[in-house]
């Protein structure tokens, strides 16, 4: 199995190394259209690689689907497996988009200009990759040596909707644990050194604000990994689908972001309809013995959840677009993030 988790690594860093290196090596600032079109790139690019995960589990190529599992105990077939990456991806796809209204904040905050974003969001999302890949290999050594840790991860998703629905994420990059370290370490410049992240001034190098907006850009999605990444286990445990779909909704976030810039005020439901997702998957887990003892459900979870979970974005998103063409927003009426 190893082969197939060194080709996929090898794939992505492949996509990595073309979108910076040909497709993105001049700064410049992303028209909607363009994004539109990235965002099409990554999603079909997702899609494709999820025909490749229904011949893999189907055949069990390199023994994928055939080691039992605390969800799978009788392995994966092709098409479950095909299933339970999709949900997985549009689980994190949703979830990620809450996370651009927080780097919407960052990038005004510290007023980094449209034509350096990318590159910001580039590293940052590659360190995003580095550090959930860690937490989903924590998480599934947790689960394989403590099955209890489920029902943990499921009060841990319902508090998180709690905290999402009646909490306050603004993010304070001066309070940034981080950012204080880093202080420490390196004085820090308020002016743009071009697409630097380090500049060197009177003989001293000091970080640019491309800099610290990366930092707090890190910091911040760790917290949103450790709010997502429980979900996507109680899709399922298989540790390629969970890590594979992660990465795939990881990779699009960049462009979604410029994508949708400039209307994410207008997503008013969005958070609600993704604390109901959370809230949905935590009950879920702590629900799962009692639901393995329907046959009918036991043998269709997968669709189940999947249904639910798009028809409670759409819902989100369609009371959202109603919303907004009822009753535009504000500037002061815009929901908390």
């Amino acid at each position: 199995m190893i082969w197939i988790w060194i080709g996929f690594i090898t794939l992505i860093l492949v996509l990595l190394a073309l979108d910076l290196g040909v497709f993105h090596r001049k700064a410049h600032a992303v028209s909607v259209k363009e994004a539109l079109i990235w965002s099409v790139v990554w999603i079909t690019t997702a899609m494709v690689f999820n025909i490749f995960v229904y011949f893999a589990y189907e055949h069990h190529w390199q023994g994928l689907g055939l080691v039992p599992s605390l969800m799978h105990p009788t392995g994966l077939a092709g098409h479950s497996a095909t299933v339970l990456f999709f949900t997985g991806y549009v689980i994190e796809k949703s979830l990620s988009v809450d996370n651009l209204f927080v780097i919407a904040l960052i990038f005004t905050y510290f007023r980094i200009p449209s034509v350096y974003q990318h590159r910001v969001l580039f590293w940052g999302i590659l360190g995003a990759l580095i550090m959930r890949g860690g937490m989903i290999w924590l998480g599934t050594t947790l689960i394989e040596r403590f099955h209890w840790i489920l029902y943990v991860f499921g009060v841990f998703l319902i508090l998180t909707a709690f905290k999402m629905l009646f909490g306050n994420s603004e993010p304070d990059p001066k309070k940034n644990v981080l950012m204080k370290l880093a202080a420490k370490v390196f004085p820090i410049s308020h002016e743009l050194d071009g697409q630097r992240f380090l500049s060197r001034i009177g003989g001293r190098f000091m970080l640019t604000p491309l800099a610290t907006t990366l930092i707090v850009v890190e910091s911040t999605d760790v917290v949103f990994a450790v709010d997502s990444i429980p979900a996507i286990f109680a899709i399922t445990t298989d540790p390629f689908l969970v890590f594979t779909s992660n990465v795939f909704a990881i990779l699009g976030l960049r462009a979604l972001y410029f994508a949708l810039a400039g209307i994410l005020d207008k997503f008013y439901y969005l958070k609600l309809s993704l604390a109901v997702v959370l809230a949905v998957v935590g009950v879920k887990m702590l629900a799962a013995n009692w639901l393995k003892r329907n046959d009918w459900l036991r043998d269709n979870m997968s669709f189940v959840t999947l249904g639910l979970v798009a028809v409670i974005l759409a819902a989100g998103i369609i009371a959202s677009i109603i919303r907004a063409r009822r009753m535009p927003l504000e500037p002061d009426d815009a929901p908390a993030t």
